[in-house]
């Protein structure tokens, strides 16, 4: 999924295994991404929704249901993120499409 919507949209996307993260928390995941000025992107709905309540100053956090059309999930992402000015303390629901 991010590797694609760099690809597409020329983010900056750096995932947990690049970042050697995989196997932390997730409120480590959350710590890094504060910490490198970075948003998260995450299809772990319901952990960071929960994280974005408890710990709301973050670059911002968007959430996404599982889709199998990467193409498709990586514009609705590039739309979501486009219409804000600032991620910062935001978290963004970018949900599949009713079939």
């Amino acid at each position: 999924m991010t590797s694609c919507a760099s690809s597409y949209f020329g983010h900056n996307v750096l995932t947990v295994q690049e970042a050697e993260k995989t196997g932390d928390s997730d409120a480590e995941v959350l710590a890094f991404a504060v910490n490198n000025n970075r948003a998260i992107l995450t299809q772990n709905r319901r952990h960071f929704i929960r994280l974005h309540l408890e710990q709301p100053n973050h670059n911002g956090i968007i959430v996404c249901t599982d889709d199998r059309d990467i193409k498709s999930l990586a514009q609705r992402i590039n739309q979501a993120i486009s219409k804000e000015e600032s991620l910062t303390n935001k978290l963004i629901r970018v949900n599949r499409p009713q079939q």
